[in-house]
């Protein structure tokens, strides 16, 4: 999977920027599905947000955010969100009422 690290309006430390890549490896284990990540810090005002977005095949994103005193502990809860997004049963294509069903 690939990773994009970004931060905006911030600097991070070169240590955060690894921590965000072993997370998500973290998270690409827990399902064959993802093809692309991306882990945004930011700064809203002087409060620290991480946002990641996770793309998988088929067209699927999985979007997190989160914001706390730091960086750090903000990644950690985005995590947790986008590792319950992953747990969550994907919702089965339902066949859509009044039109007939193919044989």
């Amino acid at each position: 999977m690939r990773v994009t690290v970004t931060a905006r309006h911030c600097s991070i430390t070169p240590t955060l920027r690894e921590r965000a890549k072993v997370v998500m490896a973290r998270l690409d284990q827990l399902t064959p599905f993802g093809q692309e990540a991306t882990v945004v810090f930011d700064a809203d005002g002087e409060r620290p947000t991480v946002e990641i977005r996770l793309r998988l095949s088929g067209g699927t994103v999985l979007v997190a955010e989160s914001a706390a005193a730091d960086h750090r502990t903000a990644l950690d809860r985005a995590e947790r969100k986008v590792r319950r997004q992953l747990e969550r049963p994907m919702a089965k294509p339902s066949r859509r009422r009044g039109l007939p069903r193919k044989t």
